[in-house]
């Protein structure tokens, strides 16, 4: 057996972002090799006069923008209420059950100005067990009589 023919490189699964009863994220975790592509399409690399070195400077507009497109990939349930909870908005007027529409514009402005979404998120997406296939368990067979009691 070959362990680069059983390698994934992303899985989504959808996760129920926890506080905010209804709102689930689909989110789709980043592999070593996928983060490091990542980190380096928004890296560029800029002379520093003071040290007289070149330094790789990371884009952190652009990290958020890829970031965001690669590891969010739906989500539903997202109210007016609960985005109040998430970032400052305008509820003036608004219908507050109303929900906000998936985009990935959208998606980038929630992780750009929730610091609580984007924790959840970068939590969420590096944990393995978020996206293992649930195993079936096989049920032991009975052996024999009642296990006595302690």
């Amino acid at each position: 057996m070959e362990l680069k023919k059983l390698v994934v490189d992303s899985k989504a699964k959808w996760i129920d972002f926890s506080g905010l009863d209804g709102f689930s994220v689909e989110v789709a975790n980043l592999s070593r090799k996928e983060l490091t592509g990542m980190r380096k399409k928004c890296t560029t690399t800029k002379f520093n006069r003071r040290s007289r070195v070149a330094e790789d400077v990371l884009d952190d507009e652009k990290f958020v923008t890829e970031f965001t497109r690669k590891t969010v990939k739906g989500w539903k349930g997202l109210t007016l209420a609960h985005l109040e909870t998430l970032i400052l908005i305008d509820t003036e007027g608004q219908d507050m059950s109303k929900e906000v529409e998936y985009s990935e514009e959208n998606a980038e402005v929630l992780v750009s100005q929730s610091a609580e979404f984007d924790t959840w998120l970068n939590e969420v997406v590096f944990d393995l067990e978020n996206f293992r296939s649930e195993s079936k368990r096989e049920v032991p067979k009975k052996t024999g009589g009642a296990v006595p009691k302690p």
